[in-house]
């Protein structure tokens, strides 16, 4: 990052985008390289740009909304617990309380319990069932507010959690309830909290192509993705599958995002982009897929008289 004079600072604040000597009146030269890198090309261009500040700002208004309302939900779940607690401790309470004081006898114990056993074998199921929640919830806690799960291979964002179910909101905005007991079976893959992710995009080409054109494909893709140090790590690899009906070689591309796939859109958006540059990376070197020779069938039809044919 390079310093400029007054004059070109004022000017660079006129055109929509803050410097390096802009953030220096307010912050220490350390602060300031650890900020640049959370901002989208602020590193290599040296400048803020006013798109890549609004994305930091929504990117930093849904993190601290989700932990808002992770928080919230939360401390409702502790409530809920607390006064379940509140009341078990209260019965213990007051038994305690009518042996100490004489006015309850052994065999009005021994009644009061006998039934106290009998609603527990009647609601044995739901003891079981709020049990179960609340080690889901408090012990296991696998997902907060705002993260982007799959459960049973369906992709959703926890909406809402409580002691007995969770809410989800589905990719097609639709809503959905789970039994946190239910949930407590079933493998649950968590997207926020997963490190950086891999994506793979498979790829046909002609057989015929020739090993030159293959190095240079491969050349022409890591170019590309040094290039986005931001979007992509370096680390990629291009592999053969096979060779198919002697006609076309099947390749996958195996990459790894600089982010986990929390926000699918932005994933999404690098990952077309990547696709389109590998269509532009095809037509500069000529790489083609043809279909092999297909047979076509001609047939003459002669019409014959009022309505007859022959062929």
């Amino acid at each position: 990052m390079c310093h400029k004079s007054h004059n070109e600072t004022n000017i660079g604040n006129m055109l929509g985008y803050i410097e390096e000597e802009d953030l220096l009146r307010f912050l220490k030269t350390v602060e300031v390289y650890t900020i640049f890198p959370l901002f989208e090309g602020a590193v290599e261009t040296g400048k803020i740009i006013k798109s890549s500040f609004r994305n930091w700002v929504v990117h930093a208004y849904v993190e601290r909304k989700a932990l808002a309302h992770s928080l919230n939900d939360t401390k409702t779940a502790v409530q809920q617990l607390h006064k379940l607690a509140s009341a078990i401790v209260t019965v213990i309470i007051i038994v305690i309380s009518l042996l100490v004081t004489g006015l309850a006898t052994t065999k009005v114990l021994v009644v009061f319990t006998s039934q106290l056993l009998l609603v527990g074998f009647m609601f044995q199921n739901t003891c079981k069932t709020i049990f179960e929640s609340i080690i889901f919830v408090f012990v296991m806690h696998p997902f907060d507010v705002g993260d982007r799960c799959v459960i049973d291979g369906v992709q959703m964002i926890v909406e809402e959690m409580n002691i007995l179910t969770t809410v989800f909101l589905r990719y097609d905005a639709e809503k959905i309830y789970y039994p946190n007991s239910v949930l407590l079976t079933k493998p649950i893959s968590n997207f926020r909290r997963s490190p950086d992710m891999g994506d793979a995009i498979d790829i046909t080409i002609d057989v015929s192509t020739s090993v030159d054109d293959f190095n240079a494909l491969k050349k022409a893709i890591q170019l590309y993705i040094e290039s986005k140090p931001k979007h992509w790590n370096p680390k990629h690899t291009l592999l053969v599958k096979e060779i198919e009906n002697l006609n076309k070689m099947k390749l996958t591309l195996c990459v790894q995002h600089t982010m986990n796939h929390q926000n699918y859109g932005e994933k999404s958006a690098r990952r077309s982009e990547l696709v389109f540059e590998l269509k532009k990376i095809f037509d500069n070197l000529g790489i083609k897929y043809h279909l092999l020779p297909q047979q076509v069938h001609l047939m003459h039809v002669d019409v014959i008289g009022n309505g007859g044919m022959s062929m």
